[in-house]
């Protein structure tokens, strides 16, 4: 197994993202007396790079139309042997848009055969129309013979707050690709097929509690659109890329700063996602998750390529850590 640095340097490592608006996020943890450390690696995420349809203002990767970075074959394959090596209980597959990486096909149907749960990651846009024999048929076709989990980027169920967030017109043919997803089986209860909607907060606040939302949203789409869905996820927007431009230029920073330093939750350090996850980058190289991959944060404070890990990392390695981290610490956590 690659070997790790200390404790130290990863903190050492984080200092230089951090901000001087009070506590730092390494210095909160030591005020409360926690360790952020790993625990044993159950869910390897996949980033197959930044080439999206949409240029959403919550984006903590920057992507878009104008993006270059995708993942190649020979790093897919790089990552399905990774895969195979370790035992896992989950690959997560993410980007930019999922559709438009060359490599899903390979990585859908390769890497479902040593995992448990496959989750797949779509904006719901990015395939086209619906309709028999479009892109979008057989993008659901694909994920439907794996049995793959759908995570489907839907800010709200109101069409002015999602074309605010993610671009004119977005709301519409969201409902249309949900509405497709829908047909397939997805989302219906009994179908074995889980369709699950994110929810981003569209300007600097928090997001609202999830079992409110989850009621609101369910209510509005199956009364308005007959869309059906299996669970719903709230987040916060991570203060990374795109997002953060937005908070400085529209002087919101610092308010924003504020309300996540003030919601940090102790009891959600045992929970975060990076104590059990790894992210992987469309180039190889390997992150404690995709907001430090945004952050150029490598994996434990050392730059590694997944072609160096003969294994998981070692459970008590250190997490590289910055200010950014409030935002999965803040009230129920971001697991």
């Amino acid at each position: 197994m690659t070997s790790h640095p200390s404790s130290k340097h990863a903190s050492q490592t984080a200092d230089a993202h951090t901000n001087d608006r009070g506590r730092s996020f390494g210095a909160t943890l030591e005020r409360d007396g926690l360790l952020l450390h790993r625990d044993r690696l159950s869910t390897l995420q996949v980033n197959v790079g930044y080439v999206c349809n949409q240029t959403c203002k919550h984006c903590h990767v920057e992507a878009g139309p104008d993006r270059k970075e995708t993942m190649d074959r020979a790093t897919a394959e790089q990552v399905v042997r990774f895969a195979a090596n370790v035992r896992l209980d989950t690959v997560d597959i993410t980007g930019g848009a999922t559709e438009m990486c060359a490599q899903l096909p390979y990585l859908v149907e390769n890497l479902r055969p040593h995992v448990e749960r496959l989750i797949v990651r779509t904006n719901l846009t990015a395939t086209g129309a619906s309709g028999a024999g479009t892109r979008l048929e057989r993008y659901i076709e694909l994920l439907k013979e794996a049995n793959a989990v759908v995570i489907a980027s839907f800010p709200a169920p109101n069409k002015g707050q999602t074309d605010a967030q993610r671009g004119d017109g977005v709301f519409e043919k969201s409902v249309s690709a949900l509405q497709a997803l829908n047909k397939a089986g997805y989302g219906i209860a009994g179908s074995g097929l889980e369709l699950n909607l994110v929810s981003n907060p569209v300007g600097a606040f928090l997001p609202s509690a999830q079992e409110k939302a989850e009621s609101k949203f369910r209510s509005d789409l199956r009364r308005k659109y007959s869309v059906e869905f299996s669970n719903l996820l709230t987040f916060a927007n991570v203060p990374l890329g795109r997002f953060r431009r937005w908070l400085v230029d529209s002087g919101n920073q610092e308010d924003y700063f504020r309300k996540l330093q003030e919601g940090f939750n102790p009891c959600a350090i045992n929970g975060l996602m990076c104590r059990s996850l790894i992210s992987v980058g469309w180039d190889g190289y390997m992150y404690d998750c995709d907001f430090n991959l945004a952050a150029d944060l490598p994996l434990g404070g050392r730059k590694t390529h997944i072609t160096e890990l003969d294994g998981p990392p070692a459970p008590g390695a250190p997490i590289a850590v910055a200010d950014h981290c409030f935002a999965c610490a803040a009230g129920s956590g971001f697991t």
